[in-house]
């Protein structure tokens, strides 16, 4: 190519940077503010998007996680974008390697779900397990967040009807929750509860995670992508600039 379809090239390649890692900001920005806000008020959340969306933000922390990724977003976006604009290696490369970290513990996350997803069905049962048990009858929001998770998801309990064993409500009530029985009028008890044999949410979470593996992969995929190609084109710069 002659200089000049290079520089052409490299000041595409420049301004498509720019546009992309600007787009990644304000979308962290965006998901950064979201999630302060479900922190901060998350019962105008919970009144905004219905009631359902209550069990996302108390089971997920969602308000959380969501300041977490947008700060990254954030993070990447201005390296990105600035790196790309002042032309500046030192961002560029700072960029390239918070990308190259993201990747690996992306991929190493995927290594270890593949591998180890019964360990971790068995850790987080181990974990949430307790808490249900604790809270579940006790505190009413995380009462009612669990009956409207079990009757929208069809499930009762993390792993079935017994994770209700021990509980301040089979304590108090003498039954278990109606989700543990299928639309039966009578009260739910162990033995009817046993007989329904209505899975465990966890066990459903997964199903559906398996349902839509295909979404799923192509998703996971598609980002991976993106990433790859990010770093790419920030080597590309980088290495230009050496040369202009």
């Amino acid at each position: 190519l002659s200089p000049g379809a290079k520089m052409g090239c490299f000041t595409f390649i420049k301004v498509m940077m720019i546009l992309f890692n600007l787009t990644i900001f304000l979308g962290g920005g965006t998901l950064l503010g979201v999630g302060i806000w479900v922190t901060t008020d998350g019962d105008s959340f919970v009144d905004i998007f219905g009631t359902l969306s209550s069990s996302v933000v108390q089971v997920v922390n969602v308000g959380y996680f969501l300041i977490v990724i947008g700060a990254i977003l954030l993070i990447i976006g201005f390296l990105g974008c600035c790196g790309a604009q002042k032309e500046s290696k030192c961002l560029l490369m700072m960029f390239f390697s918070v990308v190259l970290i993201i990747f690996i513990a992306e991929v190493a996350a995927a290594v270890v779900a593949l591998v180890y997803t019964g360990l971790a069905e068995t850790l987080l049962s181990a974990v949430m397990t307790p808490v249900l048990k604790e809270k579940y009858g006790v505190d009413q929001r995380f009462t009612d967040t669990w009956n409207i998770t079990m009757t929208k998801v069809h499930c009762c309990g993390l792993s079935n009807y017994t994770d209700f064993n021990n509980t301040h409500w089979l304590e108090t009530h003498g039954t278990y929750p109606e989700p543990c029985c299928k639309s039966s009028p009578e009260p739910c008890t162990a033995t009817l509860a046993a007989q329904s044999q209505v899975p465990g949410c966890f066990d459903q979470i997964l199903e559906e995670i398996k349902t839509n593996a295909g979404v799923v992969g192509g998703v996971a995929a598609g980002i991976a992508a993106l990433e790859i190609a990010s770093m790419a084109v920030s080597m590309y710069l980088y290495c230009r600039l050496d040369q202009k």
